[in-house]
C-alpha cells in the first residue's frame, strides 16, 4: 500500500510540472503585457521598462521559465549575494555554500502578485477557506440526496416516483451553471426575500467596523445550492443504476431468503457493492467544483479562488493563475489517492498491488 500511494504521489508530481509548463507557455503566447497591467495604460516607456525588469519580464521566455522553477522547487540554487538576501526574505535551510553559489532547502515561492504586491501564499490563504466551504457544502448536499432519491427511484423502478425523480434529474444536469445562479440568486434572493430571508448577494465573512468579521450562514445556503445542483442530478442517476445492478445479485436474493430485514440488507450488501462507482463521482465533482464555481462565485459574490482567478486573469497576473492553477491540480491528485483508499475500504474484492 505505501509503495502504491508513493508511485501515485510521483503520477501526481509528473502531472503538477506538466500543468505548470502549460500555464507558463500559454503566459507566453497570449496577447498581454504584466508590466503594462501594473502600471495602466497612461504609463510612460521608461515606467514600464523599469517595472519589466523588476518582475524579470525582460527575460528570455525559457530563462523566466527556469527562474520560476527554481522558486517553486523545494530545492533551489541562487547566487551568493541574492541567495543571501533570498533566504533571509522566504527563510529555508542553507544546504551548501560556494563561493559562487548557495543551495537552499524552502518552501515553494510562489512569488508576488503584480497588482497588489502581495505574497501569492496570502492571496490564496484569503481564498481558499471560502472555496473549501463553499464546494464541501455543494457536494454534501448533493451527496446525501443523491444517493436517497437514487435509491428511493431505484427501488420504486417503473413507477411515477421513479419518472419524476429522474425527470428533476435530467433538468438538472441541462440547466447551466450560469443560468441556474441567475435565476435562483433573483427568485430566492431578491423576488422571495420577504419570505426566504436569504440575500441576494454576499460572501462567507462579514466585516463589522464594531465587531470586525463575523461569519454569515445564510450567505451560503443559495450558492451551495446552485452549485450542487449538476453533480446532485448525476449522482441520482448512477446511484440508481447502481442499485438496480445490484438489486439482481444472486447475493442479494440469498440475504433476503435468510430472512434478514429489508434494511439490512440494502446498508450491509446493497449500498456498500453500490457505492464504489458514486465515491469516484463525488470525488471527481468535488475536485471540479474546486475549480469550477467562478459562475457561482461571481454571481452571488462570493469570495473564493475562481473569483481571485477570473480577476487575475483580466489583469494578466501570472503568479496569481498560476498558484490558483496550482492548488486546484493538487487538489486533484490528492482526492484521487483518497478516493483509491476509499475503494479498497468499501469492497474488499479490490487488491492494491
Amino acid at each position: 500500500m505505501a509503495r502504491f500511494i508513493l508511485s501515485r504521489l510521483l503520477n501526481g508530481l509528473a502531472v503538477l510540472l506538466g500543468v505548470v509548463s502549460l500555464v507558463f507557455y500559454l503566459f507566453q503566447v497570449l496577447p498581454g503585457d504584466g508590466a503594462q497591467m501594473t502600471l495602466g495604460q497612461r504609463s510612460d516607456l521608461a515606467s514600464l521598462q523599469s517595472v519589466r525588469r523588476e518582475l524579470g519580464l525582460d527575460l528570455p521566455p525559457l530563462q523566466r521559465y527556469l527562474l520560476y522553477m527554481n522558486d517553486l522547487s523545494p530545492i533551489s540554487i541562487h547566487q551568493a549575494v541574492e541567495g543571501q538576501a533570498y533566504a533571509q526574505e522566504h527563510g529555508g535551510i542553507l544546504l551548501l555554500n560556494t563561493k559562487d553559489k548557495i543551495l537552499l532547502l524552502k518552501h515553494p515561492n510562489l512569488r508576488r502578485s503584480y497588482q497588489s504586491r502581495q505574497p501569492v501564499t496570502e492571496i490564496l490563504s484569503s481564498a481558499l477557506p471560502g472555496t473549501l466551504l463553499l464546494a464541501l457544502s455543494a457536494m454534501l448536499i448533493a451527496g446525501l440526496l443523491g444517493i436517497t432519491l437514487g435509491s428511493l427511484a431505484a427501488k420504486h423502478a417503473g413507477t411515477s416516483i421513479d419518472r419524476g425523480i429522474q425527470t428533476v434529474s435530467v433538468l438538472g444536469i441541462s440547466v447551466p451553471s450560469f443560468f441556474a445562479a441567475i435565476l435562483i440568486s433573483f427568485l430566492f434572493g431578491h423576488l422571495w426575500r420577504e419570505w426566504t430571508g436569504l440575500p441576494m448577494t454576499g460572501s462567507w465573512l462579514l466585516t463589522d467596523p464594531f465587531e470586525g468579521p463575523r461569519p454569515a450562514p445564510t450567505h451560503l445556503i443559495l450558492p451551495a445550492i446552485t452549485l450542487g445542483i449538476r453533480p446532485l442530478a448525476i449522482i441520482v442517476q448512477l446511484t440508481r443504476s447502481s442499485v438496480l445492478d445490484i438489486l439482481n445479485r444472486d447475493f442479494i436474493r440469498t440475504a433476503r431468503a435468510k430472512g434478514l430485514r429489508e434494511r439490512e440488507v440494502y446498508l450491509r450488501h446493497i449500498l456498500p457493492n453500490a457505492l464504489p462507482p458514486v465515491v469516484t463521482a463525488i470525488s471527481g465533482w468535488l475536485a471540479s467544483l474546486l475549480a469550477g464555481s467562478v459562475f457561482v462565485e461571481y454571481v452571488f459574490g462570493w469570495h473564493g479562488l475562481g473569483k481571485v482567478t477570473v480577476d487575475a486573469l483580466m489583469n494578466f497576473d501570472m503568479p496569481v493563475v498560476m498558484g490558483c492553477v496550482l492548488l486546484v491540480a493538487l487538489f486533484f491528485v490528492l482526492i484521487n489517492v483518497l478516493v483509491d483508499l476509499i475503494h479498497a475500504w468499501l469492497d474488499p474484492r479490490i487488491r492494491l498491488q
